[in-house]
């Protein structure tokens, strides 16, 4: 079983974009994507940073996706 690794805004913008996401657009503080209903807050852009372990995983919760399925795509 592969584990999460930490990932760039882009590439967590692009896979959301894969599982069926539609985005991102502009919030009051932070951007975020649809999905049936569902909203997910994206991260803001920080120069060479990556999004955690950690909140990659609390933005895929909220997103109710499993890990293999973001491994996947």
């Amino acid at each position: 079983m592969s584990k999460l690794t930490p990932v760039r805004r882009r590439d967590l913008i692009r896979r959301l974009r894969t599982l069926g996401f539609e985005g991102p657009y502009s919030g009051s503080g932070h951007q975020y994507m649809v999905k049936e209903g569902l909203s997910v807050r994206i991260p803001n852009p920080h120069h060479g940073e990556r999004i955690s372990v950690g909140l990659l995983a609390e933005i895929l919760k909220k997103a109710k996706i499993d890990r293999d399925e973001w491994l996947s795509a």
